[in-house]
């Protein structure tokens, strides 16, 4: 289990050594284009004392609440001899349901019962988890978590998977300070990326309310050793303000998911396999024309597609955002001297230079939906008037991404762009489409 570096029960910075800088933040609106809220904590009383305004202000503005926690924070109370892990977990489960039901009465509450204080150990749940809850419309999401740097394992961890589950969905990523206020100093926070929300005195109230739900954190769970309180008045006064503070960061969290499935293994789609083999059998004898000119394949992976290409092509550009990909399509392509293999991120580093044949393939559900959008723009704008666009994908949908293959195909089908060859499969889809006209 990992350990945060401070004591709840030590003395820690007292809460008016903030107020100064606090008092001074600019203030937080909600904004217009979002009509969704998603708050994840660690466990249970973090969504309280870090948003509870949040969330009832967005429930006042007519908004849809979501509120998630990691662990049912089972392990708030390690040596009690009057409550076991299993009874502490649904004392806590429905004491976050009181707290949000006084804040949201609406929302919907939801706990992934992953193991309290080892939570780094299942990002990849939480992120799939996140991304599962805030669905292909992220651009309508506010999606608020505890801070990257709030020195506790576990709101860290979720912090970073709310991050990655942000870039992934489109989702607006707000985060809150907990433990921050305990163990930090004002030098520690990135001041001119916060703001704050006025609670005025209604939400003041019910965030009290809403605290006070918490009875097993906020008050000892019985006089004998081991069950004693876990927020004590010092803690609290860091919540009991007019005011929340949120960060909002520039700096989006790293995705290197598809980077270590590259890294952990050198054939991660089995792309010898009959089934590949075949698929790009398909995927060639569907091209219209015998010989291209320029071909630009993106998302290129360990580099087979691009090498078949290479035989349909007098050039032919594989760009990949892996490293480790890149690494191991090179080595498959080092005897093909018109095969360029290039590390590029898209559409952010989208090559320059117009091509005949574009191919994108088992990538598209690897993006956002806005970045699949400006993806499906910038590969018609790289066609040359009689050039092609070849995509195929697999239809069931990735675990941890919010798209699935044929709404890939839908974008770039949305456009009006005629299709040339079509071909469905149970597990595939096969599209060449020409350039709208």
């Amino acid at each position: 289990m990992n350990e945060p570096a401070f004591r709840h029960d030590r003395a820690g910075t007292p809460a008016a050594a903030w107020t100064p800088s606090i008092e001074t933040l600019p203030p937080l609106h909600l904004p217009d284009s979002r009509t969704r809220l998603v708050v994840v904590g660690a466990h249970p009383d973090d969504e309280t004392l870090g948003a509870a305004g949040l969330v009832r202000a967005a429930a006042r503005a007519g908004w849809e609440v979501t509120v998630v926690t990691a662990t049912a924070g089972e392990g708030s109370h390690p040596g009690s001899p009057t409550h076991p892990p299993a009874l502490l977990a649904d004392v806590r489960r429905r004491e976050l349901r009181a707290a949000i039901d006084t804040l949201a009465p609406d929302a919907r509450v939801a706990c992934l019962d992953l193991a309290d204080g080892d939570v780094a150990a299942h990002e990849d749940a939480l992120v799939a988890a996140l991304v599962e809850e805030v669905g292909t419309r992220g651009d309508d999401v506010v999606l608020c978590a505890p801070w990257r740097g709030d020195g506790h394992p576990d709101h860290e961890a979720v912090g970073r998977a709310a991050g990655v589950a942000a870039v992934r969905t489109d989702a607006l990523l707000v985060e809150y300070p907990v433990w921050l206020w305990h163990w930090g100093s004002p030098e520690d926070v990135p001041w001119d990326r916060a703001a704050r929300l006025d609670l005025g005195e209604a939400g003041r109230a019910a965030k009290r309310t809403a605290v006070a739900a918490h009875a097993s954190q906020v008050r000892p769970l019985s006089p004998a050793p081991g069950d004693e309180v876990l927020l004590g008045p010092d803690l609290l006064a860091h919540f009991d303000r007019d005011g929340e503070v949120f960060l909002l960061l520039d700096e989006a969290v790293a995705d290197d998911a598809l980077d270590q499935v590259h890294r952990e293994r050198p054939d991660p789609w089995q792309v010898e396999s009959a089934y590949e083999r075949r698929k790009r059998a398909l995927t060639l004898a569907s091209l219209p024309h015998e010989r291209y000119r320029s071909a630009l394949e993106v998302g290129c992976s360990v580099g087979a597609l691009a090498v078949d290409l290479a035989g349909r092509c007098d050039r032919v550009l594989a760009v990949d955002d892996s490293e480790a990909a890149i690494d191991l399509a090179r080595r498959r392509t080092a005897r093909i001297a018109h095969l360029e293999v290039r590390r590029a991120r898209v559409p952010e580093q989208w090559p320059e230079g117009r091509h005949d044949l574009v191919s994108i393939s088992e990538v598209g559900y690897f993006l956002s939906p806005r970045r699949l959008d400006e993806v499906v723009g910038l590969s018609f704008s790289t066609l040359t008037d009689d050039g092609h666009l070849v995509l195929c994908h697999w239809r069931h949908q990735p675990v941890g991404w919010p798209l699935a293959g044929p709404a890939v195909h839908d974008a770039f089908l949305a456009t009006g762009a005629p299709v040339l060859v079509e071909h469905h499969e149970p597990d595939f889809d096969l599209l060449v489409l020409g350039r709208p006209t």
